[in-house]
């Protein structure tokens, strides 16, 4: 049955965005161990998307499609150190054109000049640099970039007492909320979009006494599939050894240490999210907002012997999705897949009230609307891995119960989710999957030429390297971005009468005197 929308006020959008962050380490998809009692409640009265996916499990490009709506190929968004060019539209531009004041605090891996792409407001820098010093090298496979993933964050994994990214996030929720306190005690009439991007739990797996001690060690659940239940496909061959994995042998505990520490970053990020969900509910805006909970990819977290990113198996690829909106969208669950392609047009029609004016050029994704509102939608995932550890490009294509993993250079991959939810069966050299891997096949000659691709990514690296080479000697400037405030602006100040300004910044309202 068609759900009936009972709300018409233009809403307010809040995006939690964490970092890393796989599905499966969350209650509402099926953990039984981590604790996670914000994200709960999100889900209880949202719309869970239980087969959302990224479509580049790799930081930077996985922001950029959610951020544009489009694959990474379309706007050279290949690896973590390639620049979104400012041309390129964001979900910012389209929302700031409907009307929103569009604001983000936290990560958001911009490389290049441009650190706003759309936002009218930034509040914190980023936590990861924005120049081209981490562009990889296909040409040199056998060479380790001194600046990747290595294995010191599983076999050094416990307890701290102060991280750079407990810094940063602390950061981000604390600016985050001071905003939403600013836009409740302002003037703006306009609705508003923020992003609250953590870098949590993303490694290393580093988190304090109190978030580790929420759970009992030998309660924490292991891989269910280990690197000696399959066959490592050439691809993750390549990522063991750009994550220096192979040299590293890990014993059981160190496994567990890693994903104890993980889920007590989990806690932390939820811990996180309630405090901006607090805010948004002491300031009154709670009930005009939308909030949606998302990640840019997951996390092996040492399943099939893998960790961190890069591939396309379930653990790195999916990414939770809850759309909680309970006076618009009531409570459900949608099986189809969908991806962060799809966010951007999304948004748009949130804006809109799913009336939405035709996007001023043709995107990838497609809304989330009719999934919301209970009239079916789409099913399917296009994705690109163009990063670290591949020598030529790696797509995907997820449709039905099937994964289709291809590569000029590799072996096909081909996946029944429905039967096989963890991997175990390729069949793509199956008879009975003959039919399918050769309509697949043409597909992906058909949606790209890889060939054409490939030379792309091989010339935008090699730009890259020197560009940065050449921006390094010398007088370096940096693009990083510099949040401003006006001190001339902030607390008391002689140019506002005194209890003038006291009732400008007390919340909520008093009248009378002094008020």
């Amino acid at each position: 049955m068609t759900r009936e929308r009972v709300v018409s006020k233009k809403p307010n959008i809040l995006i939690l965005m964490a970092d890393q962050l796989t599905p499966g380490a969350l209650a509402a998809y099926g953990n039984t161990v981590c604790q996670t009692p914000n994200i709960d409640k999100l889900a209880h009265s949202g719309v869970v998307f239980d087969s959302a996916y990224t479509n580049s499990p790799l930081c930077a490009p996985a922001r950029y499609v959610f951020m544009s709506g489009k694959l990474p190929s379309r706007i050279h968004g290949y690896d973590n150190a390639s620049e979104l060019p400012s041309e390129v539209l964001t979900f910012g531009h389209y929302l700031r054109h409907a009307g929103y004041h569009t604001i983000l605090s936290g990560k958001m891996h911009f490389c290049g000049a441009d650190q706003l792409h759309g936002f009218e407001d930034r509040l914190t820098t980023d936590i990861y640099p924005a120049d081209f010093g981490w562009t990889p090298d296909w040409t040199q496979p056998e060479v380790r970039p001194s600046w990747y993933h290595n294995m010191g964050s599983v076999i050094d994994a416990g307890v701290c007492v102060r991280t750079n990214q407990l810094d940063f996030d602390e950061e981000v929720v604390f600016a985050a909320r001071q905003k939403l306190f600013d836009l409740a005690r302002g003037n703006d009439p306009r609705p508003f979009c923020m992003v609250v991007s953590l870098t949590h739990p993303h490694d290393p797996y580093a988190i304090p006494q109190r978030y580790w001690d929420r759970y009992c060690h030998d309660e924490i659940d292991m891989p269910k599939v280990t690197a000696a239940d399959v066959k490592a496909d050439p691809h993750s061959l390549r990522l063991r050894y750009v994550s220096d994995m192979d040299s590293t042998p890990l014993s059981d505990e160190q496994i567990r240490n890693a994903r104890h520490a993980y889920y007590g970053a989990v806690s932390f990020v939820d811990d996180q999210i309630g405090a901006v969900l607090d805010a948004l509910l002491q300031t009154g805006q709670a009930d005009d907002t939308i909030v949606i909970l998302l990640a840019d990819h997951g996390d092996m977290l040492g399943e099939r012997g893998l960790w961190y990113k890069m591939n396309f198996f379930e653990g790195a690829a999916r990414v939770p999705l809850i759309v909680n909106a309970p006076a618009r969208f009531p409570a459900g669950r949608v099986g189809a897949s969908v991806s962060l392609t799809d966010i951007l047009p999304t948004l748009v029609d949130l804006a809109h009230d799913g009336d939405s004016p035709a996007p001023p050029e043709p995107l990838d994704g497609r809304s989330l609307w009719p999934h919301l509102a209970g009239q079916g939608g789409h099913d399917e995932v296009i994705g690109e891995y163009l990063g670290e550890g591949a020598i030529a490009p790696l797509v995907m294509i997820r449709r039905g119960g099937f994964k289709y993993i291809h590569s000029p250079v590799d072996l096909d991959q081909l996946y029944d989710l429905r039967v096989d939810p963890l991997e175990r069966n390729n069949l793509a050299d199956d008879p009975s999957q003959a039919d399918r891997m050769h309509a697949l096949r043409r597909e992906v000659a058909e949606r790209w030429d890889l060939p054409a691709l490939h030379q792309e990514v091989l010339a935008s690296q090699q730009r890259r390297r020197f560009h940065y080479e050449a921006q390094t000697m010398g007088q370096r400037k940096a693009w990083d971005f510099q949040p401003f405030q006006d001190a001339s602006q902030k607390y008391m100040r002689n140019h506002i009468e005194l209890d003038t300004l006291e009732a400008m910044a007390r919340f909520p309202k008093v009248h009378g005197h002094g008020g």
